[in-house]
């Protein structure tokens, strides 16, 4: 007779996390980005309508077409990425690795 031997093992499933770090860069680097080529696109063509102001909402002293205001909305874009790294990535982490399992 041929017995066969049935046991379970366990297996624990990997969850993947964010790493806060490299989401800090890409998130900075992505708004940088993105507001130049905003800035850039008033430059280059200043009819459109959009309105470009709407970014002095979320850049505090942020106005168009000044050196000082230019550099301190780039600056305040990356610091929102940083921001934005920094409180999403653990509260998606928390979560994953509860729901996750």
């Amino acid at each position: 007779m041929v017995s066969i031997d049935i046991t379970r093992t366990s297996t624990t499933t990997v969850v993947p996390r964010l790493p806060i770090v490299a989401l800090g860069l890409s998130l900075s680097t992505f708004l940088a980005v993105s507001y130049v080529l905003c800035v850039a696109g008033y430059l280059v063509a200043p009819g459109l309508p959009v309105k470009h102001e709407a970014l002095a909402i979320f850049l505090p002293g942020f106005e168009l077409l000044s050196w000082p205001t230019f550099f301190l909305g780039l600056a305040e874009s990356y610091v929102w990425g940083w921001y934005i790294a920094f409180v999403f990535g653990p509260i998606y982490n928390f979560f994953v690795g509860r729901i996750g399992r």
